[in-house]
């Protein structure tokens, strides 16, 4: 026996063993094929297909401004300090300066909720999934309810009072057992709709400047151009013909971080991700170079310095708790359409992701089609929404990336809590992570993306009631800039269609429907059993031990109750089965 086997088995018999249920832990639901070292390998590759979050949530989110106030005035040309080139005579150093320590403070929170969340995901959930600040979220966070330098009617503390109230309000749900009703209340095809609108969104953004590696501008007689020139070139708002696609950054972003990256992803190297990031990030690290990102400006040099500590913890100064529940100066409307956006897209993400998890890692019940600490697991994901907006950061929400950690042999909680402790540790890395180029990152959103619009082959496009919403739900997102205006347009869209025929089927007494209705994916809002959980049911009953499902009392036959018919879905009128919520249960989309 060698040393490896040896601490496993040492691990596996004692009461961490038991109750991760290791393999040989004499569990009697023990996890065949779960070893102690093989879940810290799995922990490793889990964080290394994830790191690239705490660099690119931060960049995104401090695009808001966060809690730093433009000086510039109503008034002035500039009244939101969007402009960023620093030879302009608008150009607010203040400003830019208060939003590198904003950017300082969420790489802080961002790596502090990730480790928080995803250390008790694997210790309570015993799951080995990674929870952090979803993509896609944070960028309708800074983008559409805040407003790039906070230019929108929702203020950055107002709209982490909306995502501190979703946190409580998903709990709830959690509790509860509606969760799984709320995800399949909303039709098939605009759920898959959404991720692929998220991927488109998420590309226009890795293609810009502020985020991405500056290949396109707004337009003037278009809606967007060609760009790629460097930004102290821009003249009008667009480039001038004779300096465009003349960025080297553009360059190296585009190769080094975008043709680079792919062909790791292509031959499955683990952590290809942040291995394109790196490679960006030290080209560009080089003070005197054209691709600088410390350039000899009083802002490049006090980046620079940070930088230079290399090591170093940085305390959350300006985003931390500054949840405002004083919502009169925001625009009502706006806060309530963040707040039930958040909620329904975080549903929607967590649900998809943490059921195709658990069926990659073989871990869903055989009898009742659901996981084990499935309820945990959303209540500590909720908790964690909670906690993330007293810190600052958008929700969180289950990784897809997690299937590296699965792949690598994870099946229980102790791969998440190694991931865990992986971003603790990144915590005190800030002047690294704060030091990543946009141009870095830029072509990341653009591969993320790509792997989002994936689910678009699983859309029913046979039928126009279901093809047409999906697919306005699809272009509004990326053309509008906003998530929320797209998955309103693909929604209502589709009630009106399908009311119609409806009313037209009734009032012909079922002569008149189209030619191809059999094709349209069935849909219901109801389910068998109900809405009221399971375990309310055996709790209003009489029965102590309520929490414990049917099949899980000893001498008592096996139950299906609840979760089977909501995940399988045969009362709604489905024969898809888990596919309506998960696709195919395989990792198809990113958080």
């Amino acid at each position: 026996m060698g040393w490896k086997d040896n601490i496993n088995q040492r691990v596996a018999a004692s009461s961490v063993g038991y109750w991760f249920q290791l393999e040989g832990s004499g569990h009697p639901r023990e996890r065949k094929g779960s070893q102690f070292l093989t879940e810290f390998r799995a922990g490793l590759a889990t964080f290394f297909a994830m790191a690239y979050i705490i660099a690119v949530n931060a960049n995104i989110v401090a695009d808001s401004g966060g809690t730093c106030v433009c000086s510039n005035g109503p008034n002035s040309a500039d009244p939101y300090c969007k402009i960023s080139n620093t030879s302009s005579p608008l150009f607010n150093l203040d400003y830019q300066l208060c939003k590198t320590e904003i950017k300082k403070d969420l790489i802080t929170a961002t790596a502090a909720t990730s480790a928080m969340g995803t250390f008790f995901m694997g210790l309570l959930a015993n799951l080995p999934v990674g929870i952090a600040p979803g993509m896609g979220l944070n960028a309708y966070f800074a983008y559409t309810v805040v407003g790039f330098n906070g230019e929108n009617s929702v203020p950055y503390q107002t709209a982490l009072t909306a995502i501190f109230i979703e946190g409580f309000i998903f709990f709830a749900l959690a509790l509860l057992g509606m969760r799984q009703w709320l995800a399949r209340a909303i039709p098939r095809c605009i759920k898959l709709a959404t991720s692929v609108g998220i991927g488109l969104f998420l590309t226009i953004i890795g293609l810009t400047y502020a985020q991405g590696i500056g290949l396109v501008l707004p337009g003037q007689a278009v809606p967007i151009q060609l760009a790629g020139c460097l930004e102290s070139d821009i003249a009008d708002g667009k480039c001038p013909d004779s300096v465009k696609m003349r960025s080297p950054m553009m360059w190296i972003g585009i190769f080094c971080g975008g043709v680079f990256t792919a062909m790791l992803m292509l031959y499955r190297v683990k952590g290809a991700i942040i291995a394109g990031i790196i490679l960006v990030s030290i080209i560009s690290w080089p003070r005197g170079t054209p691709v600088t990102y410390f350039p000899y400006t009083e802002l490049g040099t006090n980046n620079f310095n940070f930088f230079k500590k290399v090591v170093d913890f940085h305390p959350i100064q300006n985003v931390l708790n500054v949840v405002d529940f004083n919502i009169s100066g925001a625009d009502g409307g706006a806060f309530g359409l963040a707040l039930i956006t958040f909620l329904y897209v975080d549903i929607l993400d967590t649900t998809g992701t943490l059921y195709s998890m658990a069926r990659y890692a073989s871990l869903v019940d055989p009898v009742t089609q659901d996981f084990e600490g499935s309820t945990i697991a959303y209540m500590v994901d909720s908790i964690t929404i909670v906690i993330g907006a007293i810190l600052g950061t958008p929700p969180v929400t289950a990784f897809v990336e997690s299937g590296a950690g699965i792949g690598e042999g994870g099946k229980t909680g102790l791969t998440a809590m190694w991931t865990g402790l992986c971003f603790f540790i990144s915590i005190f890395f800030a002047p690294i992570f704060a030091s990543i180029p946009p141009w870095a990152t830029g072509c990341v959103l653009v591969l993320v993306g790509s792997m989002m619009v994936q689910a678009v082959v699983d859309i029913n496009w046979k039928y126009i009631g279901d093809a047409v919403p999906a697919f306005i739900c699809i272009a509004i997102m990326p053309f509008t800039y906003s998530i929320a205006d797209g998955l309103i347009a693909g929604i209502c869209l589709y009630i009106l269609i399908n009311s119609l025929v409806w009313i037209i089927a009734k009032a012909s007494g079922g002569r008149i429907v189209p030619p191809n209705f059999e094709e349209k994916e069935p849909w219901s809002w109801s389910q068998t059993g109900g809405v009221i959980p399971p375990w309310m049911k055996r709790l209003a009953s009489g029965k102590k031990d309520f929490w414990r499902k049917e099949h899980e009392i000893p001498g008592s036959p096996a139950s299906t109750e609840g979760v089977t018919e909501k995940i399988e879905g045969k009362d709604a009128g489905s024969d898809k089965g888990v596919k309506d919520v998960v696709g195919e249960g395989k990792p198809e989309k990113v958080a």
